[in-house]
This record gives C-alpha cells, sequence and structure tokens, in this order.
C-alpha cells in the first residue's frame, strides 16, 4: 500500500495528533473523536496507519471544534513544512471533462 509524501518525513506522526486531540476533548476513542470531527471512523484509522494525509478540510474542523491554530495542529504532527506547493494538475479540469464542457460552450454561442 503507498505511503503518502509526508508520511516519509521522520517527525510525522499523527497519532500524536490524535491523541492529544483524544485528551483535550476528554474522548474515550477514536470513535469517539470522528463523531466529534464529523468524519466516517475509517478515516481515523486510515491516518493512524499512515495510509491518508490529515488533509486541510481535516485540520480546519480539528481548529474549529478545538480552538486551537493550525500551526499548533500541525506542530503537534511533526509536520514542519512552510510552504506548500500544488501541482499543475491540481485543480484543471480532466480532458474528458474539457471537451465535454467546450461543447457545452460551443453549443451556447451557437445559440446567441
Amino acid at each position: 500500500m503507498a505511503h503518502h509524501a509526508l508520511a516519509s518525513q521522520e517527525s510525522y506522526n499523527p497519532n500524536h495528533l490524535l491523541d492529544i486531540l483524544l485528551g483535550k476533548m476528554q474522548l474515550k476513542n477514536d470513535a469517539a473523536l470522528s463523531r466529534l470531527l464529523e468524519v466516517a471512523p475509517p478515516v481515523i484509522s486510515k491516518i493512524r496507519h499512515h495510509r491518508l494525509p490529515v488533509g486541510a478540510s481535516l485540520l480546519i474542523r480539528m481548529h474549529e471544534v478545538t480552538g486551537m491554530s493550525i500551526r499548533d495542529l500541525r506542530d503537534l504532527m511533526g509536520d514542519r513544512r512552510t510552504k506548500y506547493r500544488l501541482s499543475d494538475a491540481q485543480g484543471r479540469p480532466k480532458p474528458e471533462e474539457r471537451q465535454g464542457q467546450d461543447k457545452v460552450e460551443a453549443g451556447n454561442y451557437a445559440r446567441h
């Protein structure tokens, strides 16, 4: 099973973050944490086993629930990156989606 790029950082430990959240929010287990964060229980399990990174939306949800800063949350899991880079491909429509969109746009122009 492939690990995400952040998992290759020696300091990365999302379990520490999850354990701190369990204690801070006085929760008994990961199932209670998943309910609090409004995510499916397998998400927490995948994060614990380094099969899924803690994504931006989950970090934001953790921030909303705990009041902790995003920086503090990232520090707790050992994410020391200061910059994030998106690949050129992220955010672009897939080629087949773009072709369909071009046809729709062409049809709209033909009607006017």
